[in-house]
């Protein structure tokens, strides 16, 4: 295990662009929670624009939950899962947290063995499509508006599938396909044609004959026969889902895996700051949450009783935990600075200036920071701003021209480099895509969200390739000073 100190949030993203440019093996970071895998996507967005960047989210779900996780955050999961066994065409790098990594999936050969490719002209039995659907976690309705629904009205059959970015209406003549077109699920107009499509699984239990025989099977066997009554031991058995039936998926499958299992051999494993504390609360909640289902409990007249599965069923314990990752290359990320004795390495990232100091006193912070950027400048650095949106980052540079700066606008690592010496880079990562928000402090490297008065990291940034001259500093990296939003 290494541990890399000099790595707040925002370099993290820019030594993950290290890491997969010296490693050929899988990439994965994991971050404390959603929001920081969230941020960090937007890091790499900027640091590594060419980058395929798949994301692992959690359950929105607590454990042992009487309900189902969201199904557009299940659908990511499995998407995720069907990419990973397919070999990358560009450079790869797999986002998830410690919720995430801590609850086993199933295993590789479901994802690899469950698609069902169409194409136009094609001739399928609709029934055989309706089938496909109802096994793999299709929710039938009325209408299709989410992640994982499909609907049949006549030989029309309305579908939204994992991994596509809207749902698609096929339009069936008997048994042979007459159309296949993307459809917008607030209006249903048909818009653009599809030629082709491959269905994966959208759920993480199927409801196959396999499946339901080993649910059946395993739930016998853990709580008896008198459970054959309960109601999701009934609807499982007729084929019919059930709210909350995933925190069972374990019994759907002759086996779990790990994230890391369908990663293969040599996986190059990060992890955020604190994610040991994270897992230690994590677990804690497991055996709670457990505990406390399992317990006996008076069952009021029509209440549906609950019968936890044991934790390990879905969840790695902490000698898991520590097996999964013994054979990765593991490196912890650290904010701070590397104590002195301390083993690992120094990546160089330090909190910078944040100009509160002339924000206080009534001061012009453009013209402080005109001064602080020359600074930089002669010491060989490079100076990018980051603002919120474009027009934020246009009236960025406007201000910091009157104050005499030069400044243009970057979009990303690759726009920063190849600036003139002097020149301060404004980058408006913020506006407009979902998740945004976070883009200003992740996009070029700031510290936190909230640090809108001035320099938030200085942090050596890799050289890219096509870059312009090679102003080199420690290791062979370029030096640049990343800036939050000035106000």
């Amino acid at each position: 295990m290494l541990t890399i100190y000099g790595a707040p949030e925002g370099v993290d993203a820019a030594l993950l662009r290290a890491r997969r440019a010296e490693s050929a093996g899988p990439i994965v970071h994991v971050a404390r929670d959603d929001s920081r895998m969230a941020r960090l996507e937007e890091g790499l967005a900027f640091f590594m624009p060419e980058a395929e960047v798949l994301r692992f989210p959690a359950w929105d779900c607590l454990p042992y939950d009487r309900v189902s996780p969201n199904p557009e955050i299940v659908a990511e999961r499995v998407a995720t899962l069907a990419q990973l066994a397919v070999a990358p065409t560009r450079p790869r790098i797999l986002l998830t947290t410690v919720n995430a990594l801590v609850q086993k999936v199933p295993p590789r050969a479901v994802f690899s063995g469950s698609t069902l490719a169409l194409k136009r002209g094609d001739r399928v039995d609709p029934a055989a499509i309706i089938g496909f659907l109802e096994a793999n976690g299709y929710n039938r309705s009325g209408t299709v508006m989410e992640y994982g629904e499909y609907a049949v009205r006549g030989g029309i059959i309305d579908l939204f599938p994992a991994g596509e970015a809207e749902p698609v209406r096929i339009d069936m003549f008997g048994d042979e396909i007459d159309a296949m077109r993307a459809f917008d699920p607030a209006t249903q107009r048909s818009g653009a044609n599809v030629n082709a499509l491959t269905l994966r699984p959208v759920g993480e239990v199927f409801l196959d004959r396999d499946g339901i025989a080993r649910f059946r099977e395993g739930y016998r066997e853990l709580f008896g026969a008198a459970a054959a009554d309960d109601p999701l031991y009934v609807s499982i058995s007729a084929g019919r889902r059930h709210p909350g039936m995933e925190h069972w998926a374990g019994l759907f499958h002759e086996h779990m895996e790990t994230l890391l299992n369908h990663l293969g051999e040599g996986a190059i494993v990060s992890l955020d700051h604190q994610a040991s504390d994270v897992l230690t609360a994590r677990l804690e909640m497991i055996a709670d949450h457990y505990e406390a289902r399992r317990l006996p409990a008076r069952i009021a007249d029509g209440e549906t009783p609950y019968r936890p599965a044991p934790p390990g069923r879905l969840y790695l314990d902490r000698e898991g935990w520590d097996a999964m990752l013994e054979e990765s290359q593991l490196a912890i990320f650290n904010p701070f600075n590397k104590p002195e004795g301390a083993a690992g390495v120094d990546a160089g990232g330090r909190q910078g200036r944040l100009f509160m100091d002339v924000r206080q006193a009534g001061e012009n912070v453009f013209r402080a920071y005109a001064a602080h950027a020359e600074t930089q400048v002669s010491r060989g650095r490079k100076n990018v701003v980051a603002a919120w949106s474009r027009g934020s980052a246009e009236r960025l540079r406007h201000m910091l021209t009157e104050n005499r700066v030069a400044a243009e606008i970057v979009a990303d690592a690759y726009g920063l480099h190849r600036l003139a010496r002097g020149v301060v880079g404004a980058n408006g990562a913020c506006g407009g895509a979902p998740g945004a928000g976070a883009r200003c402090s992740a996009a070029a490297g700031c510290a936190e969200r909230g640090h809108r008065g001035g320099c938030a990291v200085e942090a050596p940034v890799p050289r890219l390739r096509g870059a312009g001259p090679r102003h080199r500093g420690r290791a062979g990296w370029r030096r640049a000073c990343l800036y939050a939003h000035l106000p």
